[in-house]
């Protein structure tokens, strides 16, 4: 497995302008890490010059950009929204390719008031099926996080994935979305094309619990994971201090 970080995790610094997509590149070089996730909110510009001035600064820093991620939306009850979040998906794939990243994490999203999980089931299916189509067309898989709404419980997103039946779809397993580990890691890490790890998950009390990442490791190997660990750390700690040392934990056990 290799471990890479979520430019989410500097969210706070990305988002004020403290920190730069570079800045944040330089502190996982620093780390000594394998990869970076780059989230979609935290781009000042999609123009292709600046897609490849990104991805030859990873390069040049040695590390892969392991994928991309967009905050979508498929289970808006109107279908011109769903449309628009379908768009801005196939459109982050095409910057996936640009940036030389193999896979784009995305949401399903919660049922909207006044619906049935049916109904929002059916709209994200056929929307993540499109989504998971153009992923095939351009060489990039799409990755289906657990986050709540439809994908909160690991039934939940079997079911999708079973539903879309695609090549080019899997899961971005978040060892911290889930509320009954270890059975809901092992249920959907025969899923998982990469992984989101967090320090922590809340269990069905509601109580926060650290995640065991030494029995994660032992499950995703058993299922033959080699992919991505990225850390998503989403503590109070100050990031810069919380991640190398969240990050030298996994090194330790990987």
């Amino acid at each position: 497995m290799k471990l890479g970080c979520c430019a989410y995790s500097y969210r706070q610094f990305l988002t004020s302008g403290e920190m730069t997509l570079e800045e944040f590149i330089d502190r996982c070089e620093e780390m000594g890490l394998d990869g970076v996730e780059l989230t979609a909110y935290y781009f000042p510009s999609t123009a292709k010059e600046y897609l490849h001035h990104l991805k030859r600064y990873c390069f040049s820093k040695g590390l892969h950009i392991a994928g991309t991620a967009v905050g979508s939306n498929f289970c808006q009850a109107d279908e011109a929204a769903r449309r628009e979040q379908v768009q801005m998906t196939k459109e982050w794939i095409d910057h996936s390719v640009t940036l030389g990243a193999p896979c784009i994490r995305v949401f399903a999203g919660p049922v909207p008031e006044g619906h049935w999980e049916e109904e929002a089931f059916q709209w994200a299916v056929a929307c993540l099926g499109e989504c998971a189509e153009y992923g095939a067309s351009r060489g990039v898989v799409v990755a289906l996080e657990n986050h709540g709404g439809i994908t909160a419980t690991a039934d939940q997103v079997e079911k999708l994935v079973q539903a879309v039946n695609h090549e080019w779809f899997g899961v971005n397993l978040d060892f911290g979305n889930y509320r009954t580990p270890p059975a809901e890691y092992e249920q959907t890490a025969p899923h998982a094309v990469t992984c989101h790890a967090k320090t922590h998950y809340r269990n069905p009390a509601g109580q926060k619990k650290e995640v065991d990442y030494a029995q994660v490791v032992k499950i995703m190997r058993r299922v033959g994971y080699k992919g991505y660990l990225n850390i998503e750390y989403e503590e109070a700690e100050d990031p810069r201090l919380a991640v190398p040392r969240f990050a030298a934990q996994l090194k330790a056990l990987l």
